[in-house]
């Protein structure tokens, strides 16, 4: 099916992100969101993102400027049912996707197809809680959006061929990668990157080195562009924390068992950038290690 039109549910930090790409890629996007406040503050973030890219030279003023006017928001989530392919880019609370994709249910259009841009959750039991888990799959978009280069398309049980095309189509347009992962806990990227950052915390729990010493000789030893628990306050405790619950109850395997400090960490609201302390402090001019 040729997709022109683009609804988003969730206009947080991943979702006012894919509406930056679709928007610049061509597609008219639609962005809903209970919350009046987060949809404005996502279309701000969204001008200024552009700007910025604008700035860079890597588009032009128009190209900006033809983006936002493809972009509208509403909080009416029955609006977006009339889009050729829906997101949901809401909070890793599986509870929470259910009950959005049953509100979308009775107002989506026989050929929309539903997708999610879970990072963990099985999409095979999201499906199933619609009416159509034949045109339901995952669609995991890296942070920040615009500039990761990676989107994981990930099929249910159910998903059909054609409606797997027609989202590569998607991804081909943002001029992004896909790569194609079985539905199996946290897919391809998360398996193996969340345990990573998991052992760097227990790292630092058990003494074994510091904040700065552990993401230093991740930085300078493994090359890597940002130290794991650096990383992991830039994706969110309380992600992180989500994720390897979803890997330790999913593969009942002990070796994706939390570490207790991240659980210590999420449960004092220290989730990193965006609450202003994680394992950094960012509450001053430069961020702090907080331990």
């Amino acid at each position: 099916m040729d997709i022109q039109t683009i609804g988003i549910v969730g206009a947080g930090q991943m979702g006012n992100g894919i509406a930056h790409v679709m928007a610049l890629a061509g597609y008219d996007v639609l962005v809903t969101d209970v919350n009046a406040d987060a949809l404005n503050a996502a279309m701000s973030l969204i001008d200024k993102n552009l700007e910025r890219q604008v700035s860079r030279d890597k588009i032009t003023a128009v190209a900006k400027a033809d983006a936002m006017a493809r972009i509208k928001t509403t909080q009416d989530i029955a609006e977006v049912g009339a889009s050729d392919l829906i997101i949901e880019a809401a909070t890793e609370h599986e509870p929470t996707k259910h009950k959005i994709f049953a509100a979308l249910l009775p107002h989506i259009l026989p050929h929309t197809i539903l997708t999610s841009n879970t990072s963990s959750i099985s999409i095979t039991r999201l499906a199933s809680g619609t009416d159509r888990p034949e045109r339901f799959m995952g669609f995991h978009f890296m942070n920040p959006v615009p500039v990761m280069q990676l989107v994981e398309l990930i099929r249910g049980i159910a998903t059909d061929e054609p409606t797997f095309a027609a989202c590569k189509q998607v991804v081909d347009r943002l001029g992004k990668t896909s790569a194609s992962a079985e539905d199996f806990p946290a897919f391809i990227v998360n398996r193996i990157l969340m345990p990573m950052i998991n052992e760097a915390v227990y790292t630092l729990y058990e003494g074994v080195g510091n904040v700065q010493s552990i993401d230093s000789s991740m930085r300078l030893g493994a090359n890597h562009p940002m130290g794991p628990l650096e990383l992991a306050d830039f994706i969110g405790l309380d992600t992180c924390l989500a994720i390897m619950n979803v890997l330790h109850d999913g593969l009942a395997d002990t070796k994706y068992r939390p570490c207790p400090l991240l659980t210590k960490y999420v449960e004092a609201g220290w989730l990193g950038r965006k609450s202003q302390r994680g394992f950094y402090d960012y509450r001053g001019e430069t961020p702090v290690p907080t331990r």
